[in-house]
């Protein structure tokens, strides 16, 4: 068992490093082909929204067939992915490659989560989880200082390396990963598997909307912040010197800090309260001059709470499914996920444009909304249950 997870753990950290190197030098290729500066939310929103049509089809697929074929051919879509998207300077093919980006990553990103979770005991699952994110986020670091650094060499090319190091790891993955014995194979019929999924209960599918809600406003921070510093007369290099801060910071919540929270047995209070936070960090941040100064000290306190609460929603999703539906519920989250992925760019695109900073405002009026949201499943959960105490007892899987 602990030698499926520490291999699991190595694919979190090189997909994490591979797939952010093109990242922090995208402003500045756009840029160099004379595009609009929208273009960038444009491209990003079309690879999430290839990952909203991926994930819920890989997810399905997941429960159904052997897994590593799927993730292989995915990555190895991803690569071709990328040479078009570096080749091409027609936006509209330049989309279409980022589509297909999108859709064919969106493989290893749900199979691997409920690969993740098919082998994590109730009692780890949170812990494993957040492992994950800090290996995936120090892999994000490395990506993003190795292209940043390339950046100051070449900007086209670097497509075409990350490409290259994707396909030596799909090879990784095609050599090391072994299905897992006595998997709960889902025989039902591929379109009842469709509906099923799709199926929710109500205050998980509240949940759901509130994730997306949070997630517009993390991305728009994630990917806008990236152009803002650029904007603001800062390099590439620094940056990913930036993001490798964040990433430090961000792994060090999930090794150390995350544990703990989910000890409290009060998750969803918790994450409720994180997007509050976060609502109230980001208005504050960018009043604060010079830019620098703010986003290396009251900015990684955003940074914690964002880290604190990916694993706990991924945990209290993954308790609404069964051994036979692990890939197609986790692949119904990483949809949920992948709309805001998708919404957030093309508003803040228009918003930029108007004034940047109205889309670090808008997002802290998406996380209070999010608030709004998950204390409304929560509400949902406990009248259904009976119990409209918040401080009851954690709900057991039979009862969510």
């Amino acid at each position: 068992m602990k030698k499926t997870l520490y291999v699991i753990f190595s694919y979190y950290f090189i997909q994490g490093m591979v797939h952010n190197l093109g990242h922090p030098i995208t402003p500045t290729y756009v840029n160099d082909l004379g595009l609009n500066p929208r273009m960038f939310g444009f491209f990003f929103s079309f690879m999430a929204l290839g990952i909203v049509v991926g994930s819920l089809f890989w997810g399905v697929l997941g429960d159904r067939y052997k897994n590593r074929p799927l993730i292989f051919f995915g990555l190895f879509s991803y690569s071709i992915a990328q040479v078009g998207f570096g080749t091409f300077s027609d936006p509209v093919v330049m989309t279409m490659f980022r589509f297909l980006a999108g859709f064919s990553v969106s493989s290893s990103i749900t199979l691997l989560l409920a690969y993740t979770i098919y082998h994590s005991p109730d009692e780890d699952r949170v812990k494993n989880i957040a492992i994950t994110a800090a290996l995936i986020a120090l892999g994000t670091t490395f990506g993003y200082q190795i292209g940043g650094l390339l950046g100051n060499r070449i900007i086209r090319e670097v497509f075409y390396v990350q490409a290259l190091a994707n396909l030596v790891y799909a090879l990784y993955v095609g050599v090391t990963y072994k299905e897992f014995d006595g998997k709960h194979v889902n025989r039902a019929k591929l379109t009842d598997q469709f509906k099923t999924a799709l199926t929710l209960k109500p205050s998980l599918l509240i949940f759901l909307v509130g994730l997306s809600l949070a997630t517009i406003a993390a991305t728009n921070l994630s990917k806008y912040l990236d152009v803002y510093i650029i904007d603001s007369g800062y390099t590439p290099a620094q940056l990913g010197t930036f993001v490798l801060v964040t990433g430090i910071v961000g792994i060090l919540t999930n090794f150390f800090l995350v544990p703990q929270v989910a000890k409290l047995n009060k998750n969803m209070w918790i994450m409720r309260y994180l997007q509050v936070a976060s609502a109230l960090i980001i208005v504050v941040v960018f009043q604060i001059t010079p830019l620098m100064l703010a986003l290396y000290t009251l900015f990684l306190v955003y940074v914690m709470a964002k880290s604190m609460f990916e694993p706990l929603e991924k945990n209290y999703i993954s308790l609404s499914a069964t051994p036979q539906t692990y890939a197609s519920l986790m692949g119904v989250r990483q949809m949920f996920f992948s709309i805001g992925m998708v919404l957030g760019p093309l508003i803040s695109g228009f918003l930029y444009e108007v004034n940047p900073l109205f889309v670090f405002y808008f997002s802290s009026v998406m996380f209070a909304l999010a608030f709004v949201l998950l204390t409304w499943s929560d509400r949902h959960t406990l009248k259904q249950n009976g119990r409209l105490s918040p401080k009851s007892p954690p709900l057991s899987l039979d009862e969510m």
